[in-house]
């Protein structure tokens, strides 16, 4: 066994790697990069909106690619760091990301900066996911648990700081300088990541599910889409056809799971208890933080008239909540389980979307703004932790990957699929305030069908709209922001019955702290060859 690598896990034994805290560091600023490039187009969204003329479909689109193709390969890209090389992995997509910033940065049409996104996201998908497989192969016990947090915290605080660096960057440069912010830390992490980070430890030598790792691709990629479509005008259609393929490769990777000789997301470990309700959990909890940033920042600027740096400021709370939180978060998990920590963390989440539903609107002072951001720092920082380490606490090191990118899949498969909801929510409650104030309107006879459909586009396409007919430009504006407020609501709406629905999934499965720990030592036990998986006698 090399030297850096941890023994088996156990829940009361604390293991940590030599120069645990240079891997550690370089690790983060990895998991950083990727969480930085998720969030710093939150900030930009109503500029490049108004550079290409873009619908509301068109930013959710270019706003959620990155988590698109970060979420659509994170397991089978773990899989494949499972069996040739976590740290090769962690090396090419670091310099992948280079490449697709650059291209994001100087994106000639939005076409062509909704593939840099997607590009940028297949990178991150290599390295991110590689960062959690590490720290599950070298860390161990409550030393993990610690390690996993402060990892949790950071990544987090990371996509919190993004709009914050976005908007000071937006002071003095154009949108596509945003996309540069992380190609320091790229050049800074390649190097260190060779010379730190140990070559081998814990990894499969059995063939990777290459068909199973396509059916995946398949399946998160069309359900994004065709969720990210269903609002949009005339295209129900074609996200009707979306979602059938996304149904079709969902059972087709089902079935493969089934048969693989070496699957690459195992069932039967994907069936334990504490992992598939974490799973589901995190999904929500992140995606939580993913919305409230992508709605949130529209609204700052559309509405209430932020700058840039304003309005990336304005999320400061939650970055620095998150921090503070998420050390405290893993002390609950060890004194009293995953799942109260998850359920508190939920609590928190509600009452964010319970503030911007009931008090964001036009003229609020900036208190209003930071307590709903506040609480999703605190909600993020208590319940990140413990679903990433259950994820990782339930399956056998050799399948860290799968449990990394399951526990990545939650942060971008939520943001992706909750920004793609709370997105459609927006665009049809924008839509149809929108052409509710144009029916009511004395004027409404003088307005073509194309103007109306540029007014109930988005946000941006009515503001430029405005600018082409200065003598209605304060009407149109004034309806843009109440139409985009009543969309708002309707996204905060959508996202919290997702938390309600969380919620109550943790409360009814989640085991409580003691057989959580009997099932940990089960799992451990099994995976050892000790004790004969459930239903074999």
């Amino acid at each position: 066994m090399s030297s850096t690598s941890p023994p088996v896990d156990l829940v009361t034994t604390s293991i940590a790697p030599k120069r645990s805290r240079v891997i550690l560091t370089t690790l983060i600023l990895v998991a950083l990069i990727a969480n930085l490039n998720l969030a710093v187009t939150f900030v930009a969204l109503p500029e490049i909106g108004l550079s290409f003329g873009a619908s509301q479909t068109g930013l959710n689109l270019m706003s959620v690619a990155y988590s698109l193709g970060l979420a659509a390969t994170v397991l089978y890209f773990g899989a494949i760091g499972d069996r040739y090389g976590r740290k090769s992995m962690l090396v090419i997509g670091t310099i992948l990301s280079i490449p697709a910033c650059l291209l994001a940065a100087w994106a000639p049409s939005m076409e062509v900066l909704i593939f840099a996104r997607l590009f940028g996201g297949l990178a991150a998908g290599m390295a991110y996911p590689t960062t959690l497989a590490l720290i599950t192969a070298l860390w161990a016990g409550p030393a993990r648990t610690r390690t996993i947090a402060l990892w949790s915290a950071i990544g987090g605080a990371g996509s919190a700081l993004g709009p914050l660096s976005a908007g000071a960057l937006l002071q003095h440069y154009w949108w596509g300088s945003i996309f540069l912010i992380t190609i320091p830390l790229a050049l800074v992490a390649i190097p260190l990541t060779i010379k730190s980070v140990p070559n081998h430890v814990n990894e499969s030598t059995k063939k990777v599910d290459n068909i199973g790792g396509i059916f995946s691709l398949v399946f998160i990629g069309s359900l994004v889409i065709a969720i990210s479509f269903a609002a949009e005008p005339d295209k129900e259609m074609f996200a009707l056809e979306m979602g059938i393929i996304a149904v079709s490769a969902g059972g087709a990777f089902i079935l493969r799971q089934k048969r693989a000789a070496n699957p690459l997301f195992p069932l039967n470990i994907a069936g334990r208890q504490i992992f598939w309700v974490a799973a589901a959990a995190g999904i929500i909890v992140f995606g939580s933080l993913m919305a409230a940033m992508f709605i949130g920042q529209q609204f700052l600027q559309n509405v209430l008239g932020y700058d840039p740096i304003k309005s990336g400021a304005a999320i400061l709370p939650a970055a620095v909540l998150m921090v503070l939180v998420a050390p405290r978060s893993a002390k609950i998990v060890d004194a009293y389980g995953a799942r109260f920590t998850l359920l508190l963390g939920y609590v928190f989440c509600f009452l964010a979307f319970v503030v911007m539903i009931l008090f964001w609107k036009e003229g609020i002072d900036y208190w209003v703004v930071g307590i709903a951001y506040a609480f999703i720092g605190v909600g993020i920082g208590l319940a990140g932790t413990p679903a990433s380490h259950s994820l990782t606490g339930s399956v056998p090191p050799a399948q860290a990957g799968m449990a990394s990118g399951t526990a990545d899949l939650q942060r971008d498969l939520g943001g992706a699929i909750m920004q793609s909801i709370t997105g459609a929510f927006l665009t049809a409650g924008y839509a149809a305030a929108f052409a509710a104030a144009i029916a009511a309107s004395a004027a409404s006879g003088q307005i073509s069908t194309e103007t109306q459909s540029q007014l109930t586009k988005s946000f941006s396409s009515a503001a430029i709209t405005a600018e082409q007919y200065p003598q209605y430009a304060p009407q149109i504006i004034s309806a843009a922001k109440t139409s985009f407020i009543q969309g708002a609501n309707w996204a905060y709406s959508a996202g919290m019955v997702a938390i309600v629905l969380g919620f109550g999934l943790v409360f009814f499965f989640f085991p409580k702290v003691s057989k959580e720990n009997a099932l940990l030592q089960e799992y451990h036990d099994q995976d050892s060859g000790n004790l004969e998986p459930e239903g074999v006698k």
